[in-house]
């Protein structure tokens, strides 16, 4: 069922559009609502790859398996209680092996045999990098199951001994703990304010021109969620190193650590404006708009990538200021956004309507005499980009159909005394 959007509408004389102040905040909940569809999307794909994470071949606590005990769940709880260190490694091997079926893992068999308070003292076997190995694997898979397996491992004390892993220098180790409270922190708000203060730094300290793609794309999943608007929120001294790391990460190749990257921006700029300015400081707004120029809809990692630029870029326009807007115009925005009114996906068309029509209106509600207008107008007018958001207003989406018509009708006027003033100022 389509939202309820009431400033939008079929236009017509006397029509109540609502005012400059109200419309903000009808777009950050649109913005919301889009942002939660495409994250309940991919929830169940999330769910499966965290259950089936290989081992990085290189790190000494991976070594190759020749052999291993299939045991039943009171072998296990059995095995898991010896002092043979031997016994308790093959308990939590099989633990985490039958944690790591692919369709219907026995998570709440074996949390209700409470193989989790000794998975978690595993976690300090500080001596044995395997025996950690195994618990934090087994942990990400109970984690990964549902919220209520998610609050017995917080409430059972796991979190302490996971940020302290985030130290070891064992790489699958330190992986499985991210993981683990990657996903803790993305299954609430809740649980987010006892990993948030003291996982950030760790986090950014495993970030490094050596660090591989895939546990990179793990790394900056898990701080996407501790971005996150609802809940705590990160503190002040651990934003700024992670902004001036985000922006580093811009440039990076891989579609997938750009995504996670371009949502992190998103989420700090959504949580608080003043993250705006700094987030302007360290000149990403042409980073963004390059990411989204990328005409590789073929590949669902760029197309990924496209979306979340967007609802960065939606968050300066809903709550940045006027220069900050501009910033956003003289980088070249308009032309990406108009190109990607082309696209399948209608959210994201909506979305990007909803951009322009705020950028447009802001700007020339305030700049009504200044050369800026020129910067909106003429380009919009090349290159039959707004032929192109006209035609819009005959799209089969009814609901993109009438927010085309209604920002034309909102932006009538202003463009028309926009269009005097730049052809009045080459005269």
């Amino acid at each position: 069922m389509q939202s309820q959007r009431t400033w939008l509408g079929t236009p017509g004389p006397g029509r109540s559009v609502g005012s400059r102040a109200q419309i903000p905040e009808l777009q950050q909940r649109q913005r919301r609502a889009v942002s939660l569809k495409l994250r309940e999307a991919k929830k169940d794909e999330q769910v499966f790859e965290r259950r089936n994470i290989t081992s990085l071949s290189t790190d000494p606590a991976s070594q190759e398996e020749t052999i291993w005990v299939s045991l039943t769940v009171p072998e296990m709880i059995s095995g898991m209680n010896a002092s043979d260190p031997e016994s308790c490694f093959q308990a939590a091997q099989a633990a985490r092996r039958i944690l790591s079926e692919q369709r219907n893992p026995p998570v709440k068999l074996t949390v209700e045999a409470g193989l989790i308070p000794r998975l978690m003292a595993f976690l300090r076997s500080s001596h044995a990098p395997c025996l950690q190995f195994e618990a934090a694997w087994a942990l990400t898979n109970i984690s990964a199951e549902s919220s209520e397996q998610t609050h017995t491992t917080v409430e059972g004390g796991a979190i302490q001994p996971l940020v302290e892993l985030l130290s070891s220098p064992h790489m699958n180790v330190c992986k499985h703990a991210v993981l683990a409270l990657g996903n803790t922190a993305g299954d609430g708000p809740e649980f987010r304010d006892v990993i948030s203060s003291n996982a950030i730094p760790c986090l950014l300290a495993l970030i490094s021109l050596t660090t591989p793609v895939a546990f990179l794309q793990h790394i900056m999943r898990t701080l996407s969620y501790l971005c996150l608007k609802e809940g705590p929120q990160p503190c002040q001294m651990a934003v700024k190193p992670m902004l001036s790391i985000l922006s580093c990460l811009l440039r990076h190749q891989d579609s997938e650590v750009l995504c996670y990257t371009c949502r992190a921006l998103s989420y700090l700029t959504e949580v608080c404006d003043g993250h705006i300015g700094q987030v302007v400081d360290m000149l990403v707004l042409p980073r963004l708009v390059e990411l989204m120029t990328s005409s590789k809809f073929d590949i669902l990692g760029h197309f990924q990538v496209q979306k979340d630029a967007i609802c960065a870029v939606a968050n300066f326009v809903s709550g940045g200021t006027l220069d900050q807007m501009i910033q956003l115009i003289h980088s070249g925005v308009l032309e990406p956004l108009v190109n990607l009114l082309t696209i399948p996906d209608m959210n994201v068309v909506i979305n990007v309507l909803d951009i322009i029509f705020l950028l447009l209106q802001a700007t020339m509600e305030s700049l009504p005499e200044l050369p800026e207008i020129e910067s909106l107008c003429v380009p919009m007018e090349e290159r039959g980009r707004l032929d192109r958001i006209k035609a819009l207003q005959y799209h089969e989406n009814r609901q993109i159909a009438l927010t085309t018509q209604s920002m034309l009708w909102c932006l009538g006027l202003d463009l028309q005394k926009a269009s005097k003033f730049s052809a009045g100022s080459q005269e």
